[in-house]
């Protein structure tokens, strides 16, 4: 391996294939290697075995839950706004021609031990169970001020410079309660605890009009989407846009080590005896394990079902999402489900997730009242996965560190993360405004 490399991109996890594949479009030079012998990393979907595998430690799954193959199951399961930024990086680099989507059926909220649907506009506020009928008016007139609200129109902000005024103070002027709150920001602007009411509100009105723009693109019971055979087909069509620009892609790879100079910046990569030169290094932290610290545990627990979740009106894909005070905890618990409508599980059988950011050591406790909501699960595994972020200074060794996947069940926050590092790879502001 003599060649040099402008980047060396080490695991295939969703995170780094997409920056490999926005990079190789760039016109660098990438070799992409991973120690697996399937793409995914972290973010790999698997079949019934390898599921067995993976959890019980052997590979002979019930005979009842149908034929092995027809399973795709994610390990980080997460549906995408229509109209989010996966989607316009998706478009931006024309991976789309080898992916087929299909609109998530449903999006619904926990409330006071019930499921509900997410109302998400005027129209759907006034329709809502959530609410009564007073709070429905003055959430519908909410919802009119986030649709009507553009930037260059100072008309539509009533006097309120969201850059200055906080999400707390706007909420307070329509005066909702706590649970419309509640609802709002967790289930519509996707915010993973509470800590947004006191910033400025500009970027949780932005969010709550990219969930309506969402719902309004695919006129879908949800403003998500998600492709047929499950997420394991989106590092792989990345790894396909890398290729077809130049990239190379080395799988199988042993111990892939990270190499430094004399004033410890990164120069290249050796597996197998042989080195490959490079300018930076992108990974995931499974590489890099001293440059990076735990800072939480993800717990959840895969369910194999024969029915949709109950209450969600027969969805075959839904996500559901209990906002923490609901449950009286510090993050938000989520149910996603997705079904052999997706092309994951076999004729009739569904697949459902319960995540959330582990606070205790017992998976099984602390999951229960979303694996409630379930109804009857012919199996069940648990799993708690540790995630880090990157301690290491990029500028003094050339070492790019993804974050790991948080509990959420879209993928707003993982998207954030690949522009981050795109940014700081290229040092070129992001591509994906406008588009």
């Amino acid at each position: 391996m003599d060649e040099e490399y402008d980047v060396i991109v080490l695991g295939t996890g969703l995170k780094e294939c997409i920056l490999s594949g926005l990079l190789s479009v760039d016109g660098l030079k990438v070799l992409h290697m991973d120690r697996n012998d399937h793409y995914g990393g972290a973010s790999s979907s698997l079949n019934l075995m390898q599921l067995w595998k993976r959890f019980k430690g052997n590979d002979q799954p019930k005979e009842q839950l149908g034929s092995s193959r027809e399973y795709n199951v994610d390990m980080i399961p997460k549906f995408m706004m229509a109209n989010g930024k996966l989607v316009r990086v998706l478009i931006h680099t024309d991976v789309t021609k080898y992916l087929h989507f299909k609109a998530v059926d449903g999006s619904f909220v926990y409330n006071k031990g019930k499921i509900y649907k997410v109302p998400a506009t005027d129209v759907e506020a006034l329709k809502s169970p959530l609410m009564g009928l007073f709070e429905k008016r003055r959430a519908r007139k909410f919802f009119i001020y986030v649709q009507d609200y553009e930037d260059n129109d100072p008309k539509s902000h009533e006097g309120l410079d969201l850059n200055k005024v906080t999400a707390r103070e706007l909420i307070a002027k329509y005066g909702l309660e706590d649970d419309t709150i509640d609802f709002v920001g967790h289930a519509l602007a996707l915010h993973i605890d509470d800590s947004y009411l006191d910033q400025p509100a500009m970027g949780f009105v932005k969010r709550m009009k990219l969930y309506a723009e969402s719902l309004a693109r695919f006129q879908g019971g949800s403003p998500y989407i998600y492709p047929l055979y499950g997420l394991g087909e989106l590092p792989q069509a990345f790894a396909r846009l890398s290729a077809v620009y130049g990239g190379t892609y080395m799988l199988n790879k042993p111990e892939c080590k990270v190499e430094y100079d004399t004033n410890g910046k990164a120069i290249g990569v050796t597996s197998e005896g042989e080195t490959a030169k490079c300018k930076k290094v992108v990974c995931d932290p499974s590489y890099l394990p001293d440059k990076v610290r735990k800072v939480g545990k993800v717990a959840r627990a895969i369910c194999i079902m024969s029915h949709p979740i109950p209450d969600t009106n027969d969805s075959h894909s839904v996500q559901v999402i209990l906002p923490q005070k609901q449950l009286g905890r510090k993050s938000d618990m989520y149910l996603f489900c997705c079904s052999y409508a997706h092309n994951v599980a076999p004729k009739g059988k569904y697949i459902a997730f319960v995540i959330t950011e582990a606070e205790t050591d017992k998976p099984e406790v602390e999951l229960k009242p979303g694996i409630d909501l379930l109804g009857p699960v012919e199996e069940i595994f648990y799993d708690t996965y540790d995630r880090f972020v990157p301690t290491n200074n990029h500028e003094v060794d050339s070492c790019y560190i993804s974050t790991s996947y948080d509990a959420t069940t879209h993928f707003e926050s993982t998207v954030e993360d690949v522009i981050q590092l795109y940014s700081k790879i290229t040092g070129k502001v992001t591509f994906l405004y406008p588009l």
